[in-house]
């Protein structure tokens, strides 16, 4: 680190403390509090006061960081764009003035049949961020969609309206994505996704990494620009996470995907700081001075995603657990398997299951959402009940000795926790339970079973590991540990180390995961292929390959 990143860091947290202590702690852990503190550190002007801007006054493309759609609904769908002319300055190139967008969804990708059309205002306050909520839409339909403000008209955007809650759909293709560090590689899964025919994208967490980026952009290695210097320290005010999401976001293929799909996003650690528990900080900080980093990262989360106002945070809090239908064939339920979780036991990292990890007062998803997810496959009709979540769920003993360390991270140093969510999924009778998950940087494929230290124990689900983006760089197809875990997990059906995605189609009789690869990430352009493939069929649950 440079000097002058170090004095700018040291200068950072102390705004940080200095916005703490205005709070008391107990106050602090309200959210309204929190929400206080936040509006404190990043001294905001109220939306009251900001003045109009004339969009004509806007020099240069707004539409640095493309557009993008999310959640789709039987005829809703929510829109998303943010106004940055220039996407690495702290306020995006833009004053704090309000702006007026407007938006068009058509039937053609011409826009001679105009489905809708409105306007919007882009505030200061959310950094120029528009959030559109569609609605009077067809149900199961494909709609094309812009932006306009002064003479500037966005790229267009492709998306779509899920299926009526009763309508008997016979197939749903989505695509499963995560970890996407931008300095470990470009993201070139992403180019071969945007032209992939898929009905939705699932980001399973770990969008943006707080970590510093080098002049060069780590391992992209640029030779044709030079990033700017604010980038290469970590993310911990508002301002640092809005500018990293105008890196990210500024990435052609990661637009080229937005683009071209919904999304349906949810977070894991690095979006606000790497394994962090609920309030607790992998670092040694106030509570007060963490939970106000919290509240910079969910609230630039929330203003870079296409999420609905419902999941907009109160401060360091944020609802971002919430459900979806595809008509009768299929239910998820997205998970927020960080906000709400006990601490790591034993100090985190890799360890023997002891009485510290199993203590069944321990939670991965806090009680409310335990609830949540079982409460909604009591009422759920859907043929599969799918869980998309973070961190790995399958029991992955990490070596080969009687007593195997797993992860403290992941759902085994949470095993009550598990055990709980399978009880709950045996009791109510659900049969096609699929679990996707993110965080590893590879590619699993899992049975889940009723008991993992007996593979002749039942199958109850499966669960479908996507490896990351980008993070990683470029990996192998064996990593070194591979003939360990394989023989540890006798329920791991596959494990790759590549970078990629997952394809996973649902059908009336069986589903289908695909595990993508591409070969390099730190150079652009290298193929995808298909590394392995899968089927499990409806009713009789258990990965089989194609």
């Amino acid at each position: 680190m440079t000097p002058a990143a170090h004095t700018s860091g040291h200068r950072r947290d102390a705004e940080l403390r200095a916005a703490a202590r205005h709070l008391g702690r107990r106050r602090f852990l309200t959210v309204t509090g929190a929400a206080a503190a936040l509006a404190f550190a990043t001294n905001l002007p109220g939306m009251a006061h900001a003045a109009e801007m004339d969009a004509a006054r806007i020099a240069e493309d707004p539409f640095t960081l493309g557009v993008a759609s999310g959640d789709p609904l039987p005829g809703n769908v929510l829109l998303w764009t943010r106004l940055a002319p220039q996407p690495y300055a702290p306020d995006g190139g833009l004053p704090a003035e309000r702006v007026t967008v407007q938006w068009e969804l058509a039937h053609d990708e011409r826009f001679r049949r105009i489905a809708r059309r409105g306007s919007v205002t882009a505030h200061p306050e959310f950094a120029h961020s528009v959030h559109v909520e569609v609605d009077h839409l067809g149900e199961d339909r494909v709609y094309f969609y812009r932006f306009r403000t002064g003479s500037w008209i966005s790229p267009v955007g492709r998306t779509r309206t899920a299926p009526g809650r009763g309508d008997h759909s016979s197939e749903l293709t989505l695509a499963a994505v995560s970890c996407q560090a931008y300095h470990d590689g470009y993201y070139t899964a992403y180019k071969h996704l945007a032209g992939d025919d898929v009905d939705v994208v699932f980001h399973l967490g770990d969008y943006l990494y707080e970590y510093a980026v080098n002049a060069v952009g780590g391992a992209r290695n640029y030779t044709d620009r030079t990033l700017p210097a604010h980038y290469n320290r970590e993310t911990v005010t508002l301002e640092d996470y809005r500018m990293r999401y105008g890196l990210y976001k500024s990435d052609p293929d990661l637009k080229a995907a937005h683009a071209a799909h919904p999304f349906v996003v949810t977070w894991d650690d690095h979006e606000v700081e790497n394994n962090y528990a609920s309030g607790i900080p992998e670092n040694d900080v106030p509570p007060e001075q963490f939970l106000l980093r919290r509240a910079a990262a969910y609230r630039a989360y929330w203003e870079n995603q296409p999420l609905r106002r419902r999941q907009a945070p109160e401060g360091a809090d944020a609802q971002l657990y919430r459900r979806l239908h595809w008509g009768r064939l299929a239910q998820f339920d997205i998970l927020d398997t960080r906000q709400y979780r006990s601490d790591q036991a034993y100090g985190d990292g890799a360890h023997i299951p002891g009485p510290e990890s199993d203590d069944p007062a321990r939670t991965l998803t806090g009680a409310t959402q335990e609830r949540w997810l079982l409460d909604g496959w009591h009422s759920s009709r859907a043929l599969w009940n799918v869980v998309p979540q973070q961190v790995t769920f399958a029991q992955r003993r990490l070596d080969l000795n009687a007593q195997a360390k797993v992860s403290m991270d992941a759902w085994d140093g949470y095993r009550a926790s598990r055990d709980r969510i399978l009880a709950g999924a045996a009791a109510i009778g659900i049969e096609n339970l699929m679990v996707l998950t993110g965080d590893v940087h590879v590619g699993y494929a899992f049975d889940i079973k009723q008991d993992f230290d007996d593979p002749a124990s039942r199958t109850v689900g499966t669960e479908i590991v996507a490896t990351s983006i980008s993070s990683g760089k470029d990996g192998a197809d064996k990593p070194a540990n591979w003939d360990t875990y394989m023989r540890a997990n006798p329920h791991m059906k596959f494990y790759n180390g590549r970078r990629g995605y997952a394809v996973v189609t649902l059908g009336l009789e069986q589903a289908r995961a695909d595990f993508k690869t591409v070969s390099a990430i730190t150079s652009p352009g290298a193929p995808i292929a298909t590394a392995a493939s899968f089927v499990t069929e409806v009713g009789d649950p258990g990965l089989k390959p194609v």
